[in-house]
């Protein structure tokens, strides 16, 4: 039973360790062709439209003191002039990019 058990974590974590770098790539390639428009490759707003929009740097504290639920929401019912992504991106693509964000303060 025990072996059963280990066996099962132990697949369980290589599993976690094939997928995670997969779904960062994806969070990656999503942010990218849905965001960096205007929030920059870096996160940084600093694009022509996002200077344009005044898009907030989300690398800033005032963007990573957001919780993920709130993070979440504005990816997916849009705020000021960001537009919604609810019927654009998958929750885990959402989820995926909440990750990327929490990842670019430290970059």
């Amino acid at each position: 039973m025990i072996r059963h058990v280990r066996r099962v974590c132990f697949v369980g974590l290589l599993s976690l360790i094939v997928v995670l770098p997969a779904l960062a790539q994806d969070a990656g390639a999503t942010f990218k062709s849905k965001c960096a428009m205007c929030h920059a490759p870096d996160g940084s707003g600093n694009s022509p439209a996002g200077k344009a929009m005044n898009v907030p740097d989300l690398k800033s504290e005032a963007v990573q003191k957001l919780s993920d639920a709130e993070l979440t929401d504005v990816i997916t019912k849009g705020k000021n002039k960001m537009p919604a992504y609810k019927d654009k991106l998958t929750a885990a693509e959402i989820k995926g990019l909440v990750g990327y964000v929490r990842g670019l303060a430290k970059k």
